[in-house]
């Protein structure tokens, strides 16, 4: 069953609010959307969310290295399920300059293996979470429900007093508070929130790359009273060399992300012993399938790993990532699905956002298990590219 179009939209996706973070302020995002057709009619979706402080690359260079990729040599003509899984782990986009760390095209790559593995499991009548079974029998662990995490980004003062208690009261079990912001005093936002979140809840803070070498330690100790379970990230991807020395200084587990976006990420934190635990993000690590992969590695290596998202993600890409998570043994920390609570435009027909207390069920249906809202594509669409057809 061959694919016979290829259709590459930017869209702009708006925020409810804006969402600050130590390496940013962001109002909107501007994702990828990738339709696959088949020559039967089945039509797939796929998204990816390039950010440039993190993969390097832009939307522009996305859509560019889509135009460049020569589609129907790749593409091949898949008999079953299995075949059209192991084409999509077969799938490398151009090579791209100054590029050593093998990233730069991931969000692009993602979004069109996700609307492969949408479209052909929508012909062959299985679930994106079959491909973990398929791929992965080590990690396989199937589940009829999920507990997401929730997040305290920029909020201070009252406002973080306020956002605290909203989590405990809604049924949270786990927290993430964004430290290293310009103009903050962690110590005492951690303070205050801890207080008004309550002791039974697992907290952990992200850096987002804020803090320098010589200052590390300190600042990740000063935060360690209060019973913090892991720090994202603390240094910026270039210092990152120098976390080995301080894993062995401080007792909190230290997580990757920016320094997590690849092969030979994995490879370089695993031989230099930089971290406890990997951040997997599906549009920063190139798709499902080589998720799957890292988080294979990271298990082998004695390693754990979370499952991230990005901020202003649509369904698309929230809905493979509950694949994800409800097929995935051991995930130490879940996000995404905020879907309708952060974004103006889902992209959905159904409502995917998770509930109280971050629970959130199996998506069952063949592929993506959800359906495009094609009038919302339209209303955000930027521009659009046809790659095959």
């Amino acid at each position: 069953m061959r694919v016979v179009e290829l259709v590459a939209w930017q869209v702009r996706i708006p925020l409810r609010r804006p969402i600050r973070h130590a390496s940013y302020t962001r109002t909107c995002s501007d994702n990828l959307v990738v339709a696959c057709r088949l020559e039967d009619g089945t039509l797939g979706y796929g998204e990816g969310v390039p950010r440039e402080y993190v993969t390097g690359e832009s939307i522009d260079e996305a859509l560019s290295l889509l135009r460049q990729t020569p589609w129907p040599e790749l593409l091949g003509d898949p008999q079953t399920f299995a075949d059209a899984v192991q084409g999509a782990e077969r799938l490398r986009l151009p090579g791209t300059e100054f590029d050593p760390r093998g990233c730069r095209g991931n969000a692009a790559r993602c979004a069109v293996e996700l609307a492969l593995l949408d479209a052909y499991g929508k012909h062959f009548g299985r679930p994106l979470s079959a491909v973990t079974k398929l791929l992965a029998p080590d990690l396989y662990q199937p589940r009829k429900r999920v507990r997401y995490s929730t997040a305290i980004t920029s909020a201070a003062g009252l406002k973080a007093k306020a956002a605290a208690m909203l989590m405990r009261l809604y049924g949270f079990q786990q927290c993430k508070v964004k430290v290293g912001i310009a103009g903050q005093n962690d110590v005492e936002r951690l303070r205050h929130i801890r207080r008004w979140i309550g002791p039974k809840v697992d907290l952990r803070v992200d850096a987002n790359e804020a803090w320098k070498p010589a200052e590390v330690v300190q600042r990740i100790q000063e935060l360690e009273p209060f019973g913090i379970t892991s720090v994202e990230q603390p240094v910026a991807h270039e210092d990152v060399a120098c976390l080995r020395q301080v894993r062995s200084v401080i007792r909190t587990p230290i997580m990757l992300d920016e320094s997590l976006c690849s092969w030979t990420d994995a490879q370089r934190a695993v031989a230099e012993q930089t971290c406890d635990l990997f951040n997997l993000r599906l549009s920063k690590c190139g798709g499902f399938i080589p998720s799957l992969r890292l988080a294979q590695f990271a298990r082998q290596h004695g390693l754990g790993y979370q499952l991230g998202c990005q901020v202003g993600e649509t369904a698309l890409l929230s809905a493979a990532g509950r694949h994800f998570a409800c097929s995935v043994r051991d995930i130490r920390y879940l996000e995404g699905s905020y879907d309708r609570r952060l974004v103006r435009e889902n992209l959905s027909q159904r409502d995917i956002t998770f509930g109280y207390g971050g629970l959130a069920p199996a998506l069952t249906g063949p592929g993506l298990g959800i359906a495009l809202d094609e009038s919302a594509l339209h209303r955000v669409a930027v521009r659009k590219e046809v790659l095959l057809g």
